[in-house]
């Protein structure tokens, strides 16, 4: 009998959880994980660690340090699961401050290290602003290596290679959201996803210059999307598309292969150049700016629930 869907995508694509959920990481076995607000929300709302939340906010200094505690806390027992990177989001409160980014950056890498986690395994989540651009080249100087989350426009993605990041992460399903809301009847189905087509625009690029940031496709909406991307070099996927992937059978074609180099990187966007293009862009802009406020819109109900618990 043929592999499964996910058995076969493994072959070709390194595979990514999205998600905080240990049994979760535990069953699918994959690479890496990725964690953010949202997620670590869910994970912390688990009736099992109620009593170990209260314990942590109860030793923080103040809702910041509770917080960075219990991100840090669940990404060190997601490493113990997985070989690859675990990846921790700093507060998307700073997405518009490059030094408040930095010092959050390595507090949270002295905090993974007290827990026995070396540098090697973390990767700082960062939104993908130019002020968090600019965080993250200095952050790969000093040897810490970072994911640019909520990237939707392929001057994010220029920029981030200029910056040498270690990862990108597109969001596939959130560029499908805003054109099936500008365009209700359209069909966006296979290789008419714009979301899709945004990723093999961005991966040909890098390939084709040689770059050497990762391209990590994250916020599916269907196994149709992970099917289109199948190649990429990884796929950050939700349990429930695992699951689907997993129970499939059939085969998967590979859809994305590198190739080499063929021309010199184009010359670095600077800020002005990156900014005009972001306008440019109206999917990348409101999706960027509501990103940062749906992250931030879970983060405060996770302060919530610490300051509950600080409070006894």
């Amino acid at each position: 009998m043929a592999d499964d869907l996910l058995s076969q995508l493994k072959a070709m694509t390194t595979v990514v959880a999205d998600t905080g959920d240990i049994e979760a990481i535990r069953r699918f076995q994959p690479t890496d994980a990725t964690t953010n607000p949202s997620l670590i929300l869910q994970a912390a709302q688990q009736e099992g660690r109620r009593a170990r939340l209260a314990e942590i906010a109860g030793q923080a200094t103040d809702l910041d340090d509770a917080l960075d505690a219990v991100a840090v806390e669940i990404g060190s027992e997601i490493s113990a699961l997985v070989p690859g990177y675990v990846s921790t989001e700093v507060s998307a409160r700073l997405s518009f401050d490059t030094e408040a980014t930095l010092a959050r950056a390595r507090s949270l890498i002295e905090r993974y290290a007290r827990h026995g986690v070396g540098p090697e395994r973390i990767l700082i989540k960062v939104a993908a602003t130019w002020e968090g651009i600019r965080a993250a080249r200095q952050l790969e100087r000093e040897g810490i290596h970072t994911n640019l989350t909520l990237l939707f426009s392929f001057a994010q993605a220029q920029a981030c290679a200029d910056a040498g990041v270690t990862l990108i992460s597109p969001f596939v399903g959130r560029i499908l959201d805003w054109h099936k809301a500008q365009q209700p009847e359209a069909d966006f189905s296979g290789d008419n996803d714009p979301g899709v087509q945004s990723v093999r625009r961005i991966y040909e690029h890098y390939k084709g210059h040689g770059y050497q940031t990762i391209v990590m496709g994250a916020s599916f909406r269907n196994s149709g999307e992970i099917k289109a991307l199948a190649g990429c070099d990884r796929l950050t996927i939700s349990p429930a598309l695992l699951e689907e992937l997993a129970g499939s059978q059939g085969t998967l074609e590979r859809r994305l292969t590198p190739q080499d180099a063929e021309t010199r990187a184009p010359e670095p966007l600077d800020e002005a150049e990156f900014r005009w293009a972001l306008n440019e862009d109206a999917m990348a802009t409101e999706k960027l700016a509501e990103g940062i406020r749906k992250f931030m819109a879970d983060q405060r109900k996770l302060e919530t629930l610490l300051g509950e618990l600080r409070r006894g």
